[in-house]
């Protein structure tokens, strides 16, 4: 198919309408057979649940072209199963896996000709989402609800390069214990906001939220993971259940075991520890890794000796292992990479 004709390399991280979605409506219990559509348009009661309640859960994950020419997607099997695990803790019907991902190919193929062309730097962001529709004004669950997915092109979320970020540790809690951080709710990022907009006010690029019972361990930032790198070239990812688990971070980590050849360890990572590492980075679907420099704890300085101005070496072969294989230069362990055309 004959691309669109858009300034790929100079492309933002911005919304950008594209010719087909996805749309399932479930209603009487049900699910019906689902269709791609038109209209980018959402049409809603003043009351419908996700109005009133916010019962709403998302993924995000992307769409490639390999250097071969193919269009593949990443993993998507293992969205639609967190979708899944979303879904069961608002009280919402899941979407079935197999028609999730099924779902993702019919949208990604609709829109083929705005996934950028290797090279690019620049890949189409694919946003699966899901919210009750029908009016609710007690609070309760809603009785129907619409599953969608639209697409987007997107350019590379770092231009010119991955420059480390200087993070704060927020005074905020992102998450209680028992609560719903370990799931991709909308309500979790609603309350994320005010404490990255303050963090943006004072000179940082993202926040490290502590745990909120002791605020003794690193838990992750607003939308990504924590991997440290130890100065024995150990990778370190904290354990909580109060996370959410990023499919990129359990990527990273199966690539420093088994393609790299490093020790690893998921566990509580408290935060006077973290001076002691080497290198850090947040990891998520949109930048894969991005590099910390620099953790502010209220005016007192915690400096990687990776430094400020490129990844850290261990990040950077993980990085570069990680799009290696989402790019097709390296080969995926099976069932990775899904093919769509």
């Amino acid at each position: 198919m004959e691309k669109k004709n858009l300034d790929w390399e100079n492309m933002g991280f911005s919304y950008m309408q594209t010719d087909k979605r996805y749309v399932a409506n479930y209603k009487d219990g049900k699910w019906d057979d689902g269709a791609l559509i038109d209209d980018a348009n959402i049409v809603m009661n003043e009351c419908a649940g996700v109005l009133q309640y916010s019962q709403s859960v998302f993924e995000g994950l992307k769409a490639y072209t390999t250097e071969d020419g193919h269009i593949v997607t990443f993993r998507p099997d293992l969205n639609a199963s967190r979708m899944v695990d979303s879904a069961k803790r608002l009280e919402m019907p899941p979407f079935p896996e197999e028609r999730f991902v099924d779902a993702v190919a019919q949208v990604v193929k609709a829109n083929a000709a705005y996934v950028p062309p290797y090279g690019s730097g620049a890949t189409l962001y694919i946003r699966p989402y899901m919210f009750g529709i029908n009016p609710v004004i007690g609070v309760k669950p809603a009785d129907e609800y619409q599953f969608r997915i639209f697409t987007t092109p997107v350019g590379p979320y770092f231009k010119g390069g991955a420059k480390p970020i200087t993070i704060c540790v927020s005074d905020f809690d992102r998450a209680a214990p028992h609560g719903t951080g370990h799931i991709k709710a909308g309500l979790n990022y609603a309350m994320s906001l005010h404490a990255i907009v303050t963090a943006h006010a004072n000179g940082f690029d993202e926040n490290m939220y502590l745990d909120s019972a002791t605020r003794t361990k690193v838990e992750e930032t607003g939308g990504a993971n924590f991997i440290f790198v130890t100065k024995d070239n150990k990778v370190v990812t904290p354990h909580s259940s109060t996370i959410l688990p990023s499919i990129t971070r359990r990527s990273i980590m199966y690539v420093a075991e088994h393609y790299l050849g490093l020790e690893v360890e998921e566990r509580d990572v408290y935060f006077d520890e973290v001076k002691d590492f080497a290198e850090c980075g947040l990891c998520g679907t949109a930048a894969v890794i991005s590099p910390v420099g620099k953790v502010v704890d209220h005016g007192k300085e915690i400096c990687f000796p990776s430094g400020m101005e490129k990844m850290g070496p261990v990040t950077q072969k993980l990085y570069d292992t990680l799009t290696g294989i989402q790019m097709g230069h390296i080969e995926a362990p099976e069932g990775w990479i899904k093919v769509i055309e």
